[in-house]
């Protein structure tokens, strides 16, 4: 029997998503990565704000979008099929959708080459800002030498993580009973382990190089829950970031300038960041990093 990749997706994830009256802010280019849709780590509802509040010209999906190596639809909420809803409605609607996928979701890799609703699979590709600049877009996994390494301890991690997010969850709502706090313990956990085990890791210097690999100005990656955009390593380093530990996404400018945006933060504070007059109209968060 043949598959498509759409054999994958829940069939409430095609349905058109509901209108949302958010004011939209408009960018030419947006990047994504580590959305872990399907996980109970997904921060689907800041993601799904998020989507609702930013409209391209070109989405660029930079991996584990789905988390394939959990068992699939047992943690999908509703915010979750909104969230792909909106992306493929966009897709329909003309926005470019180029994705890349992960290793969480590496069951798309066979699927490069091919066009899903929409939307471009493709296991790399090079992009050129409008200053110019090329970036290499690319998950990031291959230069992961633990996961490459270990991994079926890295998938261990992942079932572990979310017995222990379920385990709290329902501690949770029992304490939500009794008015109680919720703990953020598990955040809390796998923030530590995450910043143990790459603190002596040099990945970013591994992208560094593979972006001069392939004669580009820079790398646009994700995998690594790490945001980050600077040029410390002699090219322009840009991590997505993710919507597990973080709340994070990558756009650019009509002056073809990155700026990293933290959501959580720009939410709770929306403050203006002087920029160059191009983009000054834009009104970004002051927690907006810029390259």
């Amino acid at each position: 029997m043949t598959m498509h990749a759409t054999d994958f997706l829940p069939p409430d994830a095609l349905i058109p998503p509901a209108r949302s009256a958010a004011p939209q802010r408009h960018f030419p280019v947006l990047f994504l990565s580590d959305l872990h849709l399907g996980s109970r780590a997904c921060r689907d509802e800041a993601l799904l704000s998020f989507l609702q509040g930013h409209t391209a010209d070109a989405i660029y999906l930079v991996g584990d979008i789905i988390d394939t190596w959990l068992p699939f639809g047992v943690h999908w909420t509703a915010a979750q099929h909104q969230v792909l809803a909106i992306l493929f409605d966009r897709a329909k609607r003309g926005t470019r959708l180029v994705y890349t996928p992960g290793n969480h979701d590496a069951f798309f890799r066979r699927f490069v080459g091919q066009d899903m609703l929409g939307i471009e699979v493709v296991d790399r590709i090079v992009h050129e800002a409008a200053d110019g600049r090329r970036y290499l877009v690319v998950h990031g996994d291959e230069s992961d030498v633990f996961d490459r390494h270990f991994p079926r301890l890295s998938r261990l991690g992942t079932r572990i993580d979310s017995g222990v997010r379920g385990l709290i969850g329902r501690i949770n709502r029992l304490r939500a009973r009794f008015g109680l706090r919720e703990w953020a313990l598990v955040d809390r956990l796998v923030k530590g382990f995450n910043d143990a085990v790459r603190a002596c890791d040099r990945f970013e210097e591994r992208l560094a190089d593979l972006a001069r690999a392939h004669g580009t100005d820079g790398i646009i990656c994700g995998h690594f829950h790490k945001p980050a955009l600077h040029s410390d390593h002699g090219v322009d380093y840009a991590n997505c970031g993710d919507w597990v530990e973080n709340a994070t996404a990558l756009v650019e400018t009509s002056s073809g300038r990155l700026l990293l945006i933290d959501w959580a933060a720009q939410r709770a504070e929306p403050v203006a960041l002087d920029l160059a007059p191009a983009d000054a109209h834009m009104g970004f968060a002051k927690t907006a990093k810029s390259i």
